[in-house]
């Protein structure tokens, strides 16, 4: 027998009855009903837009965080098919050659390896970490190059030599603008094992081996990049808003930023207006994006003021406390309903940033009416995030921090939570590390594959089929009570292993 009309009505709620009832909603906290499928989960569109512009493979943006995103992180992040914001909490010279260094190549990598010029004396520590450094004439990128240093044959003398004692005769060059296929083949055609990339104006990019095209043969496939009108990777920067940013701006944009982050824990200010509606006079090219909003009423003043994309959470970071410091914020669940069902019929696609520790907070995320999700954690301790791996009670890790920690703001974030005018600073986050996680390039298609079956369960075949059931309210959701999530997570085992993939 057919359930009726009346029962499919008790089956759940539509997300509006859900969302209107003044309770504050996190992704844990809401749960979503199963719908009905009619294709298989590799057939799940999940390409979207990261502003109203700017079309992305996959829907992830790495936040602008001085622990995430630098230049490996967004090559990797467009190379992937998404995005990376990079950081400004660092000069805004050193700002615009990171997106200078992401943007010179279509390789999914930056192994950064050094310069030496021919009278240097390297040790081995000189190298870094790296197999092999670049000799120019300068001992930088912008000199001919006239040789290869191997570091292994640096350690294997007694004392320091110039480096021109034992130099490698520098092979052929490859183009950096080779994808990582080109690349691959242009080495097996030669038969080399490592070849200095070269802009066509004749900058030394980096040099990529064997090694790395064994190491990204290893990942998933990579899949259709990122890449903007002028056939590079699309990178995007975040700025702050005050009036140094403006010249931090203009670097920016000759740089070659795809998009602007306007970095604001508090995005309904004076002071982030007046930045949107000067960087829309001064780079109408460039589309804007503002934030952070959790309200309908942050959100409409944004988007009077012309931005192209809205970055939405207030405190629902892994590392944030501005909830509990200024107790102001909103569950992230809800705030993403909220700003998202007001910026759909505006065309503004939304970034839901903070609270994503799971494959299924990105579906909850999505289907919530997101366009992207804004990752900081979940991409802190990969490869390419900055810094070095430690070793803490026997796990490797890597720092992760905060953009409102003490630590933080002593570089300049302070900004960001408008206290870098004030006398006494008051922390809206935490130090902290986090696991080494590999590479994004590897766990990242796997976590699109787990988003793809999520989408298949609810019925969605794309990020718009599922923006649409949950228009129609044909998507149903229902609140989890604690018992529930914890039946919903692993439990009643004396131990077990966790495997993603």
């Amino acid at each position: 027998m057919a359930a009726s009309s009346a029962d499919l009505a008790d089956d759940g709620f539509p997300a509006p009855r859900l969302f209107s009832q003044g309770v504050s909603y996190t992704y844990d906290d809401v749960i979503f009903l199963p719908g009905y499928i009619g294709f298989p989960a590799d057939a799940v569109d999940l390409s979207t837009r990261l502003s109203r512009r700017i079309p992305l493979s996959i829907p992830c943006v790495a936040s602008p965080m001085d622990t995430v995103s630098e230049a490996a992180m967004a090559a990797a992040m467009a190379s992937l098919g998404a995005a990376a914001v990079v950081h400004c909490n660092t000069e805004p010279h050193i700002q615009a050659s990171i997106i200078r260094t992401a943007k010179s190549r279509r390789l999914p990598f930056v192994s950064s390896v050094p310069f030496f010029s021919p009278t240097s004396t390297p040790s081995l520590s000189d190298f870094a970490g790296h197999d092999y450094a670049l000799v120019t004439e300068r001992g930088d990128s912008l000199s001919r190059l006239v040789g290869i240093a191997v570091a292994a044959e640096t350690s294997s003398r007694a004392a320091p030599v110039t480096v021109t004692e034992y130099m490698r005769t520098a092979p052929r060059s490859a183009s950096a603008s080779f994808d990582f296929e080109q690349a691959a083949a242009f080495l097996a055609d030669e038969g080399l094992d490592y070849a200095p990339l070269v802009s066509d104006d004749g900058e030394l990019i980096d040099l990529i081996t064997a090694k790395d095209v064994e190491r990204i043969r290893s990942y998933p496939n990579l899949g259709k990049p990122s890449l903007g009108a002028d056939g590079k990777f699309v990178v995007a920067a975040s700025i702050g808003t005050r009036e140094d940013d403006k010249r931090r701006l203009e670097q920016l944009v000759k740089a070659g930023a795809n998009a602007i982050v306007v970095d604001s824990s508090q995005g309904n200010s004076i002071y982030q207006l007046d930045m949107i509606k000067y960087a829309k006079k001064m780079y109408p090219e460039v589309d804007l994006i503002g934030g952070n909003v959790v309200t309908i009423a942050q959100a409409q003043n944004l988007v009077t003021a012309g931005v192209d994309g809205l970055r939405v959470g207030m405190g629902s970071g892994s590392i944030c406390t501005t909830q509990e410091v200024c107790a102001v914020g909103r569950g992230q669940a809800t705030a993403v309903y909220k700003v998202a069902s007001y910026a759909k019929d505006r065309d503004v696609p939304v970034i839901a940033d903070g609270g994503i520790s799971n494959s299924g907070h990105i579906v909850k995320a999505l289907s919530l009416g997101a366009s992207t999700v804004m990752m900081g954690s979940f991409l802190a301790g990969s490869h390419e995030a900055p810094g070095t791996y430690e070793y803490k009670d026997g796990r490797q890790v890597k720092k992760y921090r905060g953009m409102g920690s003490l630590e933080a703001m002593t570089k300049g974030s302070d900004a960001r939570y408008l206290g870098d005018t004030l006398k006494l600073k008051v922390a809206q986050g935490v130090v902290g590390a986090v696991a080494d996680k590999g590479s994004v390039l590897r766990f990242i298609p796997y976590t699109m594959q787990a988003v793809k079956q999520g989408f298949q369960d609810l019925g969605a075949s794309s990020l718009q089929s599922a923006h649409d059931l949950l228009r129609s309210e044909i998507l149903r959701l229902e609140v989890r009570t604690a018992a529930t999530q914890v039946e919903g997570g692993i439990h009643g085992l004396v131990s077990y292993e966790k495997k993603a993939f």
